[in-house]
């Protein structure tokens, strides 16, 4: 399996495209390209490589993780999956991004499907586990990769950091609670890939984090 990191908007998201070399299937993982630009060199990776998009998965629905959802959507024809309790945040879009001073005025992708704790995942040989951690948001998920031993936490867990429970859906004893319980009992040699920043590790995080 192959990982390709797309550093989007204003809010520096990281983008994630998932790639099985044997069968050219892929998925992506909080599609936040906003601009055309930032959607065009996504699907021109997509085109160049002869992939074929599965699956358009969502850690949670605020603005910065779901901008691309449309354009996926439009393009290859792949709806975008997340958690249902997110799901009312799709109609906050452009409210949300006048908050935040973004000029953003596109209409949202519905989902295709919830995905719930525990739902597998599988694109070629990739096999995907849900795990719900909620705090960030109020349907906050992770995706856990065992055989490779990766997890793509969203905006639940940072390098040396949380996510802000301050915004729509945020709650900072139920985001502790969470990565606690679902999170930081994963294998120590986990890598974690977050929704901003640089990757690290579960056992960096049990060690430096000063949240834990």
């Amino acid at each position: 399996m192959r990982i390709e990191t797309f550093v989007v908007n204003p809010f520096m998201e990281n983008t994630y495209l998932l790639i099985d070399d044997e069968s050219k299937k892929c998925v992506v993982i909080d599609a936040g390209c906003m601009t055309g630009t930032e959607q065009e060199e996504l699907a021109y990776y997509i085109d160049k490589e002869n992939l074929k998009l599965e699956r358009v998965l969502n850690t949670h629905l605020h603005i910065d993780h779901c901008f691309g959802n449309r354009f996926l959507a439009e393009r290859y024809g792949v709806l975008p999956e997340a958690s249902e309790a997110d799901e009312y945040l799709l109609k906050e879009m452009n409210d949300y991004a006048r908050r935040f001073g973004i000029d953003y005025q596109g209409d949202y992708q519905p989902l295709l499907a919830y995905l719930h704790d525990a739902d597998t995942i599988t694109v070629g040989s990739i096999e995907i586990t849900v795990i719900e951690v909620p705090g960030h948001s109020a349907g906050g998920l992770a995706f856990y990769l065992k055989k490779e031993g990766i997890l793509f936490s969203g905006d639940s867990l940072f390098q040396n950091c949380i996510g802000r429970t301050d915004i729509s859906g945020g709650d900072f004893d139920t985001l502790i609670s969470s990565l606690e319980k679902k999170i930081l009992t994963l294998p120590p040699q986990t890598v974690v890939y977050p929704g901003h920043g640089e990757k690290t590790t579960i056992a960096d995080e049990l060690e430096y984090n000063p949240y834990f």
